[in-house]
């Protein structure tokens, strides 16, 4: 059985797909806030997002734009805007598909169908941030679809900077993360990790992992196109 997030305001929409889909064995939580829908996600870690796009609290591409930064899971926008400069925005903040209401409830099954089968090399715990993935189950990072070599701490310190990814996060909370111990204040090992790993992505410091004077490092969503 299938886990789908439908993000919906639109309760008479809402209930009738999510009659439909528990037809075909598909598990519906539906989230009607937009501004909802990232704590939902975290808390139940669904296979597959309908997102609408007009929500209260926060705007659907909001939403598209935060878990696509969170997470590689398909997404498929469900709405009732027609403007084509949304469709274009919906696919460039992350979704991978577009269908305009109404829709037949079997065009709707088929099109998730199509999501997992084109999805599945990538599994929710992925992160994926632009053209970067990180894929946790093999322990691998790709970058403009290729592989980046990396040792087991550098693996390690990456997956922790880019799930926090545009927070700045301290030498202390990432010391913590990594082995467990607070910074001494001396221990350089962090700042020559991250050295590297400016050098396997031509980074200077100053776009992808960005040091916060006084603070720790940023890892910038924005930088990974």
């Amino acid at each position: 059985m299938q886990r789908v997030m439908l993000v919906e305001d639109d309760a008479r929409l809402a209930a009738l797909v999510k009659e439909y889909l528990d037809e075909y064995d598909y598990e519906v939580d539906v989230v009607t806030r937009g501004d909802r829908a990232l704590e939902h996600f975290r808390d139940t870690q669904p296979d597959l997002v309908i997102l609408d796009l007009t929500l209260p609290g926060v705007d659907g591409l909001v939403v598209c734009r935060q878990l696509r930064q969170l997470s590689a899971v398909p997404i498929l926008i469900l709405t009732a805007r027609e403007d084509s400069f949304d469709e274009v925005s919906g696919l460039e903040q992350g979704a991978d598909d577009y269908v305009n209401k109404p829709v037949q409830p079997r065009v709707l099954l088929a099109r998730l169908r199509a999501l997992q089968r084109r999805g599945s090399g990538v599994t929710s715990s992925d992160i994926v941030i632009g053209q970067l993935r990180i894929s946790r189950e093999n322990r691998a990072v790709y970058w403009r679809g290729e592989e980046v070599a990396m040792n087991s701490t550098e693996f390690k310190l990456f997956v922790i900077l880019a799930d926090a990814s545009g927070k700045v996060m301290s030498r202390n909370a990432i010391l913590v993360k990594m082995r467990g111990i607070e910074f001494d204040g001396l221990d350089r090992s962090i700042d020559n990790c991250i050295s590297r790993l400016r050098r396997k992505f031509g980074d200077s410091g100053t776009e992808r992992i960005k040091t916060v004077w006084g603070e720790g490092y940023l890892f910038s969503p924005s930088a990974w196109e």
